[in-house]
């Protein structure tokens, strides 16, 4: 509100000022006519004005503020460039004096509002300082990672170069023919201008060509290389990651962030390369054809401008809300077919679409409201291109009409400004799109970039292990839940060739240990030793060679059973397949499947029995021979005769360091090594007589869970 009677205030103060030095110059205007006499008092006017509107400035509030500064100095000297332009276009004609004023009035808010728009002087403006920076940062990676396509794009840009300059001078030629045609005909140059106009379009046609698919080429190949990249540090991450992180999320990271950033220098650069270059040369043709018109169709651009930087902000940030959206409603999709079954089970077929109808529909209304901001800004464009075509034709008219230019001149000008128009929008448009498409770089770049919470940079490989295991006063929470501790102060030891079995009650720490052994997380207090030295010494690829688990719900994937079983072992034979398949009892239900061992599992495993994938994932399991093997409810699917065979095979590996987490009282008792954890902590340990005779926690335990009769219930995990 100050700034607006602050700006009412100074209208009043200077049209006072006018109109007195308009009264004191009406004696001299009557005694000379000269023009060049009225242009020098007009700058000396504007000089004038504008030292007394600054001095007049320190009674105001507002006068610090960078935007009156500058409408001040806009304001005062917007008449006196206009006089001159006027002047050195049209002679000796000109507006009244106060029609003058206004139209500069006006012309000062509509530039200050520009800049005020695309530089503003605010505290947003360091942040978008910083955020541009951060946006420039992320283009010179995003060109680096383009680094072995350097060949293709320079190629392309070759052909883009060779195609904007064929492109520039098939309109000139247009207005040469028109001429010759309108005149005298001369076939010699008749034949001339369509030869040349030939020439350059078949010219144009074949750069433009080659320009795009050398483009096409190094988006798809760079767009390759990003989702592989992004893949594997997207696998090397945590679990605590995947946790954190929505799948629908990842999918869109790979999916449709990565197709942004190849179009970042791909097709937005294409574009700015060929757009700036043609403008250039254009602009040079069309100042040769009418400088006048140039000068008039130039008036556009700070309105276009001020247009496209409103629409860049609110489209940008809508488009940013719809791709969140559709992430989503691409997880909300995703937790439906992955649990199709229990979707089922419970009739939620109506409730998981409605669910993900809502999704849609929220995605729908950012898609209306930011298709809403894009028709507002065509509508406002396209006017402003129709007043400007009009004015353009208007004064090709009269300048056809005082001689200055020809009808096919005016045609090509014509031609030319259609596209220069255009090339100026999409100038100021692409900065907008590169900003949105190095936006989705970053979320890339910071999955690409973040580093493990648990390391992997171990490299201790000793030819020897023994498997000796110490668990070592560990305090450990989940990284969404850092206030619960699920392990406090615990302290365990497994030794090799000793079979350790775990119970307890549900969600006393018994899994946690499984993980934290197989490296998924990492303690916040304490350690893990294996064979005195700490687990994350180990190098990665051997610890996992040397430390196997089958959990209670086996992952299979897609693709056939030898290659399940020897997951992640290339070149493996498969007489070690089938042993491994007969240690864990499935080499005969394998050979009666359609096609044997090269039987296709489907996705997850879905075409097998559970007890199927069980074995299966024994098999892939010991097919290893890991010297710690960790079994977690593993014989929870198991029939009796896979039971015993399973039971066998852990037998005949008498240096095997074996945990398991069971649920069968036969399995329990057969432990060396029974551990009872409860909130975290050890509380009994011992064998199975030892235990029973103490009629502690195993006691009432077993006596909770297991009855004379019945040694097949469960004790709860």
């Amino acid at each position: 509100m100050h700034k607006v009677l602050t700006f009412a205030s100074i209208l009043c103060i200077d049209m006072l000022i006018v109109y007195t030095l308009d009264l004191g110059g009406n004696v001299l205007k009557s005694r000379t006519m000269n023009l060049d006499y009225n242009l020098l008092r007009q700058w000396v006017e504007s000089a004038l004005r504008c030292t007394l509107l600054y001095t007049g400035l320190i009674f105001f509030k507002d006068a610090t503020d960078p935007l009156i500064k500058r409408w001040v100095i806009v304001h005062c000297i917007i008449s006196s460039v206009y006089e001159t332009g006027r002047s050195s276009c049209f002679g000796n004609y000109r507006l009244d004096k106060f029609n003058t004023w206004l139209v500069g009035s006006i012309a000062a808010a509509l530039a200050c509002l520009f800049w005020e728009t695309t530089f503003p002087d605010s505290n947003g403006d360091a942040q978008g300082k910083v955020r541009k920076q951060k946006s420039r940062v992320l283009f010179m990676r995003v060109i680096r990672f383009y680094k072995p396509d350097y060949l293709l794009l320079c190629g392309a840009f070759v052909f883009l170069t060779l195609a904007v300059l064929c492109e520039m001078f098939i309109p000139l030629y247009t207005g040469e023919v028109i001429d010759i045609l309108g005149s005298k005909y001369q076939w010699d140059s008749f034949r001339s201008a369509i030869f040349f106009m030939a020439l350059f379009s078949l010219g144009s046609s074949f750069s433009s060509g080659c320009r795009g698919g050398l483009f096409m080429c190094a988006i798809n190949s760079f767009t390759c290389r990003a989702k592989v990249n992004l893949f594997g540090s997207l696998v090397r991450q945590d679990i605590g990651f995947f946790e954190s992180v929505k799948t629908g999320d990842i999918g869109s990271r790979l999916s449709t962030d990565t197709t942004l950033m190849g179009r970042a220098v791909g097709m937005n650069v294409n574009v700015l390369l060929r757009t700036t270059i043609k403008t250039l040369g254009m602009l040079y043709l069309m100042m040769s054809l009418s400088w006048k018109l140039t000068l008039l169709m130039l008036m556009e651009t700070p309105l276009t401008g001020l247009l496209q930087n409103i629409y860049d902000t609110h489209y940008q940030r809508l488009s940013k809300e719809v791709q969140d959206s559709m992430a989503r409603a691409n997880e909300t999709a995703g937790e439906a077919v992955s649990g199709v079954r229990t979707v089922k089970s419970f009739r939620m077929e109506k409730g998981e679409a409605g669910r993900y109808g809502v999704c849609l529909m929220d995605t729908h209304n950012l898609k209306t409201r930011r298709d809403t901001v894009r028709a507002i800004y065509l509508l406002a464009r396209r006017v402003t291109e129709l007043g400007m075509n009009v004015a353009m034709l208007y004064y090709g008219r009269l300048f056809i009409q005082y001689g200055q230019m020809s009808t096919g001149n005016l045609v090509s000008f014509i031609l030319y400004q259609s596209d220069l128009g255009n090339n100026i929008r999409t100038l100021i448009y692409i900065f907008g799109d590169m900003l949105n498409s190095v936006g989705a770089a970053g979320k890339v770049f910071e999955y690409l970039d973040r580093k493990p919470e648990v390391s992997t940079d171990g490299d201790l490989k000793p030819d020897v292990l023994k498997g000796h295991i110490n668990f070592l006063n560990l305090n450990f929470s989940y990284p969404r839940r850092p206030d619960h501790n699920v392990l406090q102060d615990f302290s365990l030891e497994l030794k090799p060739g000793k079979m350790t079995a775990l119970v307890g009650m549900s969600g006393g720490g018994k899994s946690t240990c499984v993980s934290l052994l197989e490296r998924f997380y990492q303690p916040q207090q304490g350690q893990i030793l294996l064979d005195g030295k700490p687990i994350q010494n180990y190098q990665h690829q051997y610890l996992h060679s040397k430390i196997a688990m089958v959990g209670q719900e086996p992952v299979l994937f897609s693709g056939t059973v030898r290659e399940n079983i020897a997951y992640g072992l290339p070149g493996c034979s498969m007489e070690k397949i089938k042993d491994a398949a007969s240690k864990a009892n499935a080499h005969a239900f394998i050979c009666k499947l359609e096609n044997g061992y090269d039987t296709d599992v489907g996705e997850r495993g879905c075409l097998l029995s559970v007890g199927q994938k069980q074995r299966i994932a024994i098999a892939r399991a010991l097919i290893r021979q890991p010297q710690v093997l960790i079994l977690d409810e593993v014989t929870s699917s198991l029939d009796t005769e896979s039971e015993q065979m399973v039971q066998q095979t852990l037998a005949s590996c008498p240096t095997q360091t074996l945990l398991v987490i069971a649920h069968r009282l036969k399995t329990i008792e057969k432990a060396d090594q029974i551990v009872v954890i409860d909130g975290g902590q050890v509380v009994e340990q011992g064998t199975h007589k030892e235990l029973m005779d103490r009629k502690g926690n195993y006691y009432k335990l077993i006596e909770r869970l297991f009855n004379d009769n019945q040694e097949n219930d469960t004790l709860t995990q």
